[in-house]
């Protein structure tokens, strides 16, 4: 009698949490939603929740875990948001509570929990946890330490990074893999550095760590943010050395870097030698010379490389949407930004409110009143809670139409 009391009690207790989380994910207890729904459903409160209690207890309703991708994205706009309003010792007390759940209990998630430690900056605390992991039952491996490593660069803490990969390796008994030399180096990068790299990459072939193409893309985008271009091709003819040849990798860093400098002409002659030599680009590499050709206000010249996309079998993603149509409305070529967004739309892909209603008033500024009305039916419909943003626009319209 007394295990069935026990039983019913803790059916009773599981029963109330699940129709708790499903009320504050769906706003009904009674909707049933799987795993997938719930995090898509916190993805979506997240945006835009800023209580902080409210948005631990979005999270602890979805039941994260960083198995899978968009459970990452819950996960990292959370800490985000609660970092931003110093809710520190409540980061901690959520990761911590965590690592009750048995399904969390394993190297996996404490090495998350320290690179998570490392985007609120609290890399003291991702510090205690590293050597808290054995007490845990969990081994300190380098895996661990390059957790560590990566928390710091996260958190822009390069000095801490530094301290890190000469300290503890002789501390904690770990010997430093691939991972940990090009996770260094790209501390060394940040911290304005890069010319450490090379003494890092002599260490490498001294202890038999053959460098690969992540290190010299790590090198090269050091040297491209301290404009030292001496140094680039100096890594360039050093790759050649160690037989690494150009990756998509690394056209990738090196067209991304010469785009933030605003040499975007430069980057796309580097696209025309890729394909040359029958290369094909990625999305992330036309979506960087795309954004580096707006932000230099060379709209045409962006809006070739979109077209150009198809004839090398390479799909926009919607960063590459999104960036054109608002870069776009800066430049007044509304037409041709509404264009891109009826595309972008009937992929479900919606750009955010800001850049919506840009394109919107510049409609209105170019007499396009019924495009102008399609357009705001339609984002009604997609985002009703925004339905009063556009009463205003609406009301001119009338006016225009009377």
């Amino acid at each position: 009698m007394a295990l069935f009391t026990k039983l019913r009690s803790r059916t009773l207790i599981q029963l109330r949490n699940y129709c708790s989380s499903s009320s504050i994910l769906s706003g009904d207890s009674k909707v049933i939603l799987t795993s997938k729904e719930k995090s898509r459903a916190a993805l979506s409160l997240l945006k835009s929740e800023t209580n902080p209690e409210k948005i631990l207890n979005i999270c602890r309703a979805a039941a994260l875990t960083p198995k899978f991708h968009l459970d990452r994205r819950v996960f990292s706009l959370a800490i985000s948001k609660l970092s931003k309003s110093n809710y520190f010792e409540s980061i901690q007390g959520f990761l911590e509570e965590l690592k009750n759940r048995p399904d969390l209990q394993n190297e996996s998630f404490v090495l998350y929990s320290i690179v998570l430690y490392g985007q609120a900056g609290m890399i003291s605390t991702g510090i205690t946890t590293f050597e808290q992991m054995e007490h845990m039952g969990i081994p300190r491996t380098v895996k661990a330490f390059n957790a560590l490593l990566f928390s710091c660069i996260v958190a822009r803490k390069y000095d801490e990074a530094k301290r890190i990969f000469t300290d503890f390796p002789s501390t904690y008994n770990i010997q430093p893999d691939i991972d940990s030399y090009n996770t260094i180096i790209k501390a060394f990068g940040g911290a304005g550095e890069s010319i450490s790299g090379y003494s890092i990459i002599a260490e490498m072939v001294g202890k038999n760590c053959k460098p690969n193409a992540t290190t010299f893309a790590n090198l090269l985008a050091g040297f491209y943010k301290e404009e030292k271009f001496e140094d680039v091709e100096k890594v360039l003819a050093l790759m050649k050395e160690h037989g690494i040849k150009p990756t998509q990798n690394i056209y990738n860093v090196r067209i991304e870097s010469l785009c933030k400098l605003g040499r975007s002409s430069e980057a796309k002659v580097l696209l025309d030698g890729m394909l040359e030599r029958k290369m094909k680009p990625n999305t992330d590499i036309f979506f960087n010379l795309i954004y580096g050709f707006c932000k230099e206000g060379k709209y045409e010249d962006a809006k070739k490389l979109f077209k150009s996309m198809a004839n090398h079998e390479c799909k926009p993603n919607s960063d590459c949407y999104f960036t054109l149509i608002c870069y776009l409305c800066k430049g007044g070529d509304y037409e041709t930004a509404l264009q891109i967004l009826k595309d972008s739309m009937a992929k479900n892909w919606f750009p955010n409110v800001t850049t919506t209603k840009s394109l919107v008033e510049g409609l209105v500024s170019i007499s396009k009143v019924e495009e102008t009305k399609e357009l705001i039916e339609i984002l009604k419909k997609r985002f009703p809670k925004n339905a009063d943003l556009w009463k205003e626009t609406e009301e001119k319209l009338a006016g225009v139409a009377a």
